[in-house]
């Protein structure tokens, strides 16, 4: 599915989730059925239903039609560690076959899956098995979402240099504002918008629900 689409962040904790579940909001909008995908997850709760993360769960209650939690995060892991050191703990192998039969049957029944990385873009999944390699094995082109704070210029340039050298198609980039007092936060936009090699679908204001947030994307933009 060449509409399908992997969400990578500059890093951990700058808001890849809140900016998914605004992008399936925006792409629903165009009357697509979207569902969202977080193949892997490290840090998660035990619940009656078993092991639950807070941003798999955020990206379930975005999708349309609901999917189950267990075809849209198959591998669950308690500790919030990296997720090769999570899945060792655990005595969990994470393998990308696996991964790939899951994705497969969300593309079987969805229009578009937004597949939502974890950390940043070289994030180890496994032994010699990195994040982006979802994306690769599975074609998939990748929308960098930019925590905007500090120090952003650096992580974002980097991320989009190392998503082209491993042959991947940088489609856009979303702005999330994590630091409402980020100084000259429009000139860093600025320069974001002239460097990065790919186009902004938009720039999320801080607190905003994904709902609320979702005229804000243009997914229309998105270079293909």
């Amino acid at each position: 599915m060449s509409a399908s689409l992997f969400v990578a962040g500059t890093d951990t904790g700058i808001g890849k989730t809140h900016a998914a579940c605004t992008l399936i909001h925006a792409l629903r909008a165009t009357g697509q059925s979207v569902c969202g995908m977080k193949p892997v997850a490290s840090g998660c709760a035990e619940t009656v239903d078993g092991l639950r993360n807070e941003d798999a769960l955020a990206l379930q209650a975005a999708s349309a039609p609901s999917p189950a939690y267990d075809e849209i995060n198959p591998i669950a892991l308690r500790e919030p560690l990296s997720p090769h050191l999570a899945a060792a703990h655990a005595g969990v192998t994470i393998a990308l076959p696996s991964l790939h039969a899951a994705y497969q049957k969300l593309c079987t029944r969805y229009d578009t899956v937004v597949v939502e990385g974890v950390g940043g873009w070289r994030v180890p999944l496994a032994p010699g098995l990195l994040a982006s390699a979802l994306p690769k094995a599975w074609d998939l082109p990748v929308v960098l979402v930019v925590g905007l704070r500090l120090g952003c210029l650096n992580h974002a340039l980097l991320s989009a240099e190392a998503i082209l050298a491993d042959g991947c198609r940088l489609v856009g980039w979303i702005g999330n504002c994590i630091d409402p007092a980020m100084a000259a936060i429009e000139e860093n936009i600025a320069t974001l918008q002239a460097s990065l090699p790919a186009p902004c679908l938009g720039i999320l204001p801080h607190g905003v629900p994904p709902e609320r947030a979702s005229h804000l994307l243009d997914p229309a933009a998105l270079r293909f």
